[in-house]
């Protein structure tokens, strides 16, 4: 049995509008000690994280508590929208949902980047199979993974799940098929 626990970033600075270097908000730097707090009893064996700042820096404080390094794995980086950063993002959001081939000049459809971030899960299950795996991750890049296994979660469920930083999914697997899938509000948990 191999499990993953994808974590969603903590809150970002939103000032920042680079993608590659948007750094964790003092919310955000404050909040990753919950995934920390989450993660401690889960006998991590790999972490792993798209090469997006926030990604690496809310998984950081655990890596650097268990003695583990963090393995950059490109494929696992956001959804890339476009060239300029888009005022009404709810309503870019819902058409990339509604279809998953839509995309803005220079962008990806949820399609690319569910493709994108499906490879990389395969190749990880190779790598790692059996092990407890971190997967620092984004909202929309998690979001298409959780779809590709189950259809259900549609923009709707998106919806949910928008501003929920820090936010955790655990996969499991057996023989490189999903058995199951649970999300995990940080905020509501006791530790």
């Amino acid at each position: 049995m191999t499990t993953i626990y994808f974590v969603r970033h903590a809150e970002p600075n939103y000032d920042n509008h680079d993608d590659l270097s948007r750094e964790l908000s003092a919310k955000g730097l404050q909040d990753r000690n919950l995934v920390s707090k989450f993660l401690l009893d889960k006998h991590i064996h790999v972490i792993l994280s798209s090469p997006y700042k926030r990604a690496i820096d809310t998984v950081a404080d655990y890596a650097k508590l268990v003695n583990l390094k963090i393995e950059i794995i490109d494929d696992f980086r956001e959804r890339r929208v476009g060239n300029e950063w888009i005022a009404d993002f709810n309503s870019f959001c819902k058409n990339q949902w509604e279809n998953f081939n839509y995309k803005l000049i220079d962008g990806e459809t949820l399609e690319e980047v569910q493709s994108r971030n499906i490879r990389a899960l395969n190749d990880v299950l190779k790598a790692f199979n059996g092990k407890n795996i971190v997967i620092g991750s984004h909202g929309t890049a998690l979001s298409t993974i959780i779809h590709y296994y189950d259809k259900r979660f549609d923009y709707r469920e998106f919806e949910k799940i928008k501003n929920l930083m820090p936010w955790v999914v655990k996969f499991t697997f057996e023989d490189n098929v999903c058995v199951q899938i649970k999300s995990y509000n940080l905020f509501e948990l006791s530790f």
